[in-house]
């Protein structure tokens, strides 16, 4: 039997840790999962870190015993913590972040009253000390079984979800998810900045029980928003393998935020200079130039599955750390559409947030038009694309690397080539109000109506598509001062990083 004051605080303090829990900790484990106090460790790399809420337990004292209530219901299922993220290369005032990891092995990670109070009181000195969040969402949502809470009604006056979604442009937050996260877990993690889910996760507003209330079906957990879907709509930004590589994406995320790095190696640059095809209609992979002007390891993409024709990244240029966009010619010949224009705009809001600057990479014909694409929405969807420029508060820098043609190449670069710090075009550039061949069709259909079809007429097409090109091809475009200068591609990585110090 413990006598003093002190024996009883560390046996107290002890039964919150996992050596406490085998059994549960055991659990975990065979079904490919990590404890939270594991995820914690990993995330602060084992470095000391002050703990808040490490006594609470569920508010259930009238229906639970003490020993049950300290054993079952540890942190009211809920780690929040400030500790040290990615010290070994940051300062301290950098480093620390605000942490909060939901504990699936109490209660299934749900949310009851001293819970959110935790949570409440995290995100209050995140708020007020400018601390980056990472908060990890696995959890069943609402906890109805808190009876020791007799004085509400609904619960709807709870200031969690306010408190969260207040943060954000503010300071940086990164939700990580895996297994089932539903109901209020999931608006938590949805309402991230930067949203990573591991392979096993399963998010939807509601869960099983709250779905078959409302009379709309029986569901199993897994039938309900699996990863797969959030993917392919954009619900989530990185897709990990399990907790591990989730932790690791995140931490890689923040470090863009939280500054400048040593310059990594790179590759030689003068293979630029033959990067692109000769024949202007043929396709390229863009990552594998954005691999050779960026940083080494540097790039983490965001929404790679979601609105393809653009390409939307952190990454570092000599260390640097910058937002990127750019355009991807395999995918609609790089014309920007619905999804691609959101995914543009998500980008421009982040960086606005987290004080990124943005490197545009541009080859795109424009907006993708026709009636599929108004009727999806285009005049309002796109133009916030310009609205998200307007508001960047960041510097700029466009890049164009073959074709910058109408209001989507406008957009890409934050709404008007006279917008960026730097506009600036490799030699194969070419510029125009929409793609030459459209021009050519629209601008001279009397003249190829007239001729009749067949190798005469395409003679004529091709003749006058190589005028508007030699009109519009990136030297020409620059002596009449639409953007500032042709560079040698091979160039294009120091000149971004000059441009990035001014």
């Amino acid at each position: 039997m413990t006598d003093t004051p002190y024996e009883r605080f560390i046996e107290r303090q002890n039964r919150t840790r996992d050596e406490a829990r085998a059994d549960t900790v055991a659990k975990r484990h065979r079904r490919g999962g990590r404890t939270a106090r594991e995820n914690l460790s990993a995330l602060t790399d084992d470095t000391p870190f002050t703990e808040y809420g490490q006594l609470a337990v569920a508010a259930q004292r009238s229906r639970r015993s003490d020993d049950e209530l300290q054993l079952e219901t540890s942190g009211d299922g809920v780690l929040t913590v400030i500790g040290s993220v990615n010290g070994r290369l940051f300062d301290a005032d950098r480093a620390q972040t605000a942490l909060i990891i939901n504990d699936y092995s109490v209660l299934a990670g749900t949310q009851g009253f001293f819970h959110h109070r935790k949570i409440d009181r995290m995100l209050s000195l995140a708020k007020r000390d400018l601390l980056p969040v990472i908060m990890l969402t696995e959890g069943g949502g609402g906890r109805p079984g808190d009876t020791d809470v007799l004085t509400s009604a609904g619960g709807l006056n709870v200031p969690t979800f306010h408190a969260w979604a207040a943060l954000s442009g503010v300071t940086p937050r990164i939700t990580i998810n895996h297994g089932f996260c539903f109901a209020g877990n999931a608006a938590l993690f949805g309402a991230g900045d930067i949203r990573i889910a591991t392979e096993a996760s399963f998010i939807g507003m509601a869960g099983p029980a709250m779905i078959e209330g409302g009379g709309l079906g029986s569901f199993a957990p897994t039938q309900i928003g699996p990863v797969t879907e959030h993917v392919k709509n954009g619900g989530i930004d990185i897709l990990a393998k399990d907790e591990s590589d989730a932790i690791r994406f995140a931490r890689q995320a923040l470090s863009y935020w939280q500054g400048a790095i040593s310059e990594s190696e790179q590759a030689p640059q003068d293979t630029l200079r033959k990067a692109l095809p000769q024949n202007r209609r043929l396709a390229y992979e863009p990552r594998k130039l954005l691999a050779t002007m960026l940083d080494a390891d540097s790039i983490l993409e965001l929404k790679p599955d979601f609105g393809r024709a653009v390409i939307t990244a952190f990454a570092r240029i000599k260390g640097k750390p910058v937002a990127i966009v750019c355009s991807d010619c395999r995918h609609l010949g790089g014309a920007i559409d619905i999804d691609a224009a959101k995914k543009i705009t998500d980008l421009f809001e982040l960086s606005n947030g987290w004080q990124l600057p943005v490197v545009s990479f541009i080859d795109t014909p424009g907006f993708m038009v026709g009636p599929e694409s108004e009727s999806q929405g285009a005049p309002r969807i796109m133009s916030e694309l310009f609205i998200a420029g307007a508001k960047l508060g960041t510097p700029i820098i466009g890049v164009c690397l073959r074709r910058a043609y109408g209001l989507g190449a406008m957009a890409m670069a934050g709404g008007s080539f006279e917008v960026p710090r730097l506009m600036v075009s490799w030699p194969e550039g070419e510029f125009g109000p929409m793609g030459l061949e459209g021009a050519v069709q629209l601008g001279f259909r009397q003249e190829l109506a007239a001729v009749p079809e067949g190798p005469e007429r395409d003679e004529l097409f091709e003749s006058l598509l190589s005028e508007l090109y030699e009109r519009g091809r990136a030297t020409e475009a620059a002596s009449l001062l639409e953007f500032d200068n042709v560079i040698d591609p091979a160039d294009t990585r120091d000149i971004v990083a000059r441009a990035l110090d001014y």
